[in-house]
This record gives structure tokens, C-alpha cells and sequence, in this order.
């Protein structure tokens, strides 16, 4: 079995590396026994995304419900032919990672296949699913079953993973609308998406962020410089996206180099080793 572990993990690494430069980058900066599990927890959502953004001529309802099958029959049997489902039932099963977690992104997902505005209470729902879970489950790992810490620090993860989603809503506004007919932020008119709408979604944005950096500086050492470096990459894709006038942000996808990610990651390097973190 470890053999065929290694090899579903290693399928789950790929993943990350192809998809996200970010990630990729900033799992490297964890203890090297975080690694495979957070690659794990990306290879799952990263594919159950996929399947509601890019499977434009499937059946959509069926795989994601079909997935959502598979995932509880890997999780309950402890073993899966399918290489994602395989190492991410592994981590879920030694890290005790809740099933109410990832029943809420799945659910955040199917939203993702018929819903096209929200509510602010389904914008809530939406958020929590898709972004804040994911934190929890990595935060679940980081505490490695300390559950004091893991609830000291929970409500910390929430915002960071608030922040990181509503910073990518507020990215893609325009691929979202034009590709897929969304609007994610409620009470927004995107063919009319004013500076002020702009302002607003940042406002609540820097209060997520400055919440979630005080988590970060408590969390334990080997997740602290892989989760700051994270936070660093999304926190100047804030800073540009804010000296973005709202027209510009309504006709192009604004986004960090994968140079000046490189040196981002250095400089925190230098300040966690600086104790800055």
C-alpha cells in the first residue's frame, strides 16, 4: 500500500503544479510531512471545480454527484481506485477531518451549476463552502489533532479563506460573467460595476485579511511560512487589484507575475526567519 499511496500522492502534487503556480510555491514552504496531505486537499477540489467550470459537454449534475458518491465511499471504506480520491481519503481519515466540511463544498460546488446571482445569504453559504472549508481542512492538519488550537484558530482560517475568495471573484469578475453568466457579489451590476462597488468589496475584503493575519501568526511553526507566503501573493494581488480602476478590473484579469511570486516568497522567507510572522 504505500507504494500505491505515494503514487496517488504524487498524482495530487501534479495537479497542484499544474494548476497553481501560487500553491505550488507556497506548499513548498511547509515542514515537508504537511506537504503531501495539503497537496491532497487541492488535488480534490481543485478536480470537483473542474468538473462544474471546464466539463461543458458532460452531464455536470451527474459527475458531481457521482463524485460526491465516490468521495463518501472512499472516505468510509479507507481506499479508492480513483488516485485523488485515494490520498485525499487518507488525509481525511488521519486528520479526522470533518465530513460536514466537505459536504459544504461539495454543496458550494453544485451551486456552481445553476445558480448565477446571490443573495447575501447565499453569497455567505457560497463563500463558507467553497473557500472557508478548504482552510479548516488544512488547519486540520496543521494541528495534527490538537483540536484546543484547532478552535482557537478557526475562526482566523475562515477569513483568511474569505479573503483569498473574494479576492478571486473580484479577479475573475469578467470571465466569470462573460463564461459562465455569474455574479457572485449580491446587489452588483456588473455591466454597470461602479468604483464605488469596487471600494466596498475591498473594504470587507481588508477586514477578512486583517483578521486572518493575526491567525497566521499564531499557527504552528511548520504551516506558519507556507500560509504567510499564501497570504503574501493574494495581499499584492490585493494591492494591484486595488490601484485598478473598476473599468479596467470589468475587462482584464489582473494577476502577479510568476517573478515577482519568486521574490515575494523570498522576502518572507527573510521575515519569518526575522520573526516578523
Amino acid at each position: 500500500m504505500d507504494l500505491y499511496n505515494e503514487t496517488c500522492f504524487e498524482c495530487s502534487k501534479i495537479i497542484t503544479n499544474k494548476y497553481s503556480t501560487s500553491f505550488s510555491l507556497g506548499i513548498k514552504a511547509f515542514d515537508k510531512k504537511f506537504q503531501y496531505p495539503i497537496y491532497a486537499i487541492y488535488g480534490f477540489v481543485r478536480y470537483a471545480d473542474e468538473i462544474v467550470d471546464t466539463f461543458h459537454d458532460n452531464d455536470k449534475a451527474y459527475l458531481i454527484d457521482k463524485f460526491r458518491r465516490d468521495t463518501k465511499e472512499a472516505i468510509d471504506i479507507k481506499i479508492s481506485l480513483n488516485p485523488v480520491l485515494q490520498s485525499f481519503q487518507v488525509v481525511v481519515n488521519k486528520y479526522n477531518i470533518e465530513y460536514d466540511l466537505i459536504d459544504a463544498f461539495l454543496k458550494s460546488m453544485e451551486m456552481d451549476l445553476d445558480k448565477t446571482a446571490y443573495t447575501d445569504e447565499s453569497y455567505k453559504e457560497y463563500i463558507y463552502g467553497s473557500a472557508e472549508v478548504v482552510g479548516l481542512m488544512c488547519l486540520r492538519i496543521f494541528c495534527e489533532g490538537d483540536d484546543v488550537s484547532y478552535q482557537k484558530l478557526l475562526p482566523k482560517a475562515r477569513s483568511l479563506g474569505s479573503a483569498f475568495q473574494k479576492i478571486n471573484f473580484l479577479r475573475d469578475i469578467k470571465s466569470d460573467f462573460d463564461e459562465r453568466g455569474r455574479t457572485y457579489f449580491p446587489n452588483i451590476d456588473f455591466k454597470n460595476f461602479a468604483e464605488k462597488d469596487k471600494k466596498d468589496i475591498e473594504a470587507d475584503i481588508k477586514i477578512d485579511f486583517d483578521d486572518a493575519f493575526e491567525g497566521i501568526k499564531n499557527l504552528p511553526s511548520g504551516s506558519k511560512l507556507g500560509v504567510y507566503v499564501a497570504y503574501v501573493y493574494y495581499l499584492e494581488l490585493f494591492k494591484k487589484i486595488k490601484n485598478t480602476p473598476a473599468s479596467i478590473i470589468s475587462n482584464k484579469r489582473i494577476r502577479v507575475s510568476d517573478s515577482q511570486k519568486l521574490v515575494l516568497m523570498t522576502q518572507a522567507i527573510i521575515k519569518n526567519k526575522l520573526n516578523y510572522v
